[in-house]
């Protein structure tokens, strides 16, 4: 048997529980999770290692996270959508991701026709099983067994971490034979800085009102980092002077919550500790400005630093 690697694209619907099947193979936080739809912006590759065993070389498997596929009404969520076709298109294996608690709806046969057109090896993953009886799941299966010639139909739950073992050594299985395209310490290909502003927009997500959360992009600024301490500021981007008083609160106490949230977050993935720095700036209309979107991108803003080799997050 020979070493086996390659790309697998998680794909779905928003709220499927992509992120969170990411992390769990991962191992470690390498994609922010909350419970509004779209949160995920951006294709996230997170490491998975098998490790050797006897009779088994093992393998590397490159997940890419995308944002839930949706009907774009902006330059954000067009970029969202362009950013899951090209995930699409560059992989070796697709997962579908559905969840299985909820009954098969039109939503999903957009995603399901997605996939079709892409072409190529596919997994069918039932997500949130421990949400459903027993005597519902094979009904499940066939209906979806229907409707594609998945290569594998694998019932699991991300949160619970189930099924999640099978999930891998499948994966492996179905992958070519290919070199290790990472260290095996490396996590994900996305630079610190970039996990930061997640961090800091996931507490976002959670902490504000219904209004500001998809209105709401995070810069950093500035990454200092000294031997025991990281400095940090970064910039909350939202689109009406209204939603700026929200994030701020009433004598800053909104703002001090997100701050010591995402603060505390940043420490514990960072390994040190913290001083953040947040500033509010209204950029009115910056979802629908093209330009403002392609600057979102942190490979895009990499490109732009000054400071080189900028660390990707690798297991401590």
């Amino acid at each position: 048997m020979a070493f086996r690697s390659g790309f697998v694209s998680i794909v779905g619907r928003p709220n499927v529980g992509k992120s969170t099947l990411l992390n769990a193979l991962v191992g470690e936080k390498v994609s922010i999770v909350t419970y509004k739809p779209q949160t995920t912006r951006n294709r996230i590759q997170g490491v998975v290692n098998q490790a050797t065993r006897k009779g088994n070389p093992g393998g590397q498997i490159i997940l890419v996270d995308t944002p839930g596929i949706h009907q774009p009404q902006d330059s954000l969520s067009q970029n969202m959508m362009s950013e899951v076709r090209q995930a699409l298109e560059s992989r070796d294996l697709i997962l579908l991701m559905v969840d299985a608690s909820r009954k098969l709806e039109e939503q999903d046969q957009v995603v399901l026709e997605l996939v079709k057109k892409a072409g190529g090896p596919v997994f069918l993953i039932l997500n949130k099983v421990d949400r459903v009886a027993k005597e519902k799941l094979l009904p499940l299966i066939e209906e979806y067994s229907k409707l594609h010639s998945f290569q594998e139909i694998i019932p699991i739950s991300a949160s619970k971490k189930q099924g999640l073992e099978i999930l891998i050594d499948k994966v492996i299985h179905a992958l070519p034979v290919g070199p290790r395209y990472f260290p095996k310490d490396q996590l994900t290909d996305q630079p610190e800085r970039f996990l930061v502003s997640e961090l800091i927009r996931e507490k976002v997500l959670m902490l504000t009102a219904q209004e500001v959360p998809h209105a709401a992009s995070v810069v950093v600024e500035s990454f200092e980092e000294r031997p025991q301490l990281v400095k940090i500021t970064a910039l909350i981007y939202c689109e009406r002077e209204g939603q700026k008083a929200i994030l701020i609160g009433n004598k800053g106490e909104s703002l001090k919550r997100i701050g010591t949230a995402a603060r505390l977050e940043i420490e514990k993935f960072l390994g040190k500790k913290v001083f953040l720095e947040l500033l509010v700036k209204v950029s009115a209309g910056w979802r629908d400005s093209r330009q403002f979107v392609d600057e979102l991108d942190w490979r895009r803003q990499l490109e732009q630093l000054s400071t080189p080799g900028e660390n990707k997050r690798s297991r401590k």
